[in-house]
């Protein structure tokens, strides 16, 4: 799927349900096959997608702590 810039803009953008309200959040929207992400502070800054699949790793890894700075 490619799409102008403009059209990603406009896409259905959500951010975490926890995030605070500083503005120091990640925001997510669906494309299809893939999903995009941008940074909430920066909402006409630089977009990035990923594939589905690899993004639901991420989450998966992300959830069981893979990539905690504590773990070493």
């Amino acid at each position: 799927m490619s799409l102008s810039y403009d059209e990603l803009l406009r896409l259905n953008w959500r951010k975490a349900k926890r995030s605070m309200s500083n503005g120091n959040c990640v925001e997510v929207a669906l494309l299809g096959r893939s999903v995009a992400i941008r940074d909430s502070k920066d909402p006409r800054g630089p977009i990035l997608s990923y594939p589905t699949g690899s993004w639901g790793s991420f989450i998966q890894d992300a959830r069981t702590g893979k990539f905690d700075v504590s773990r070493g």
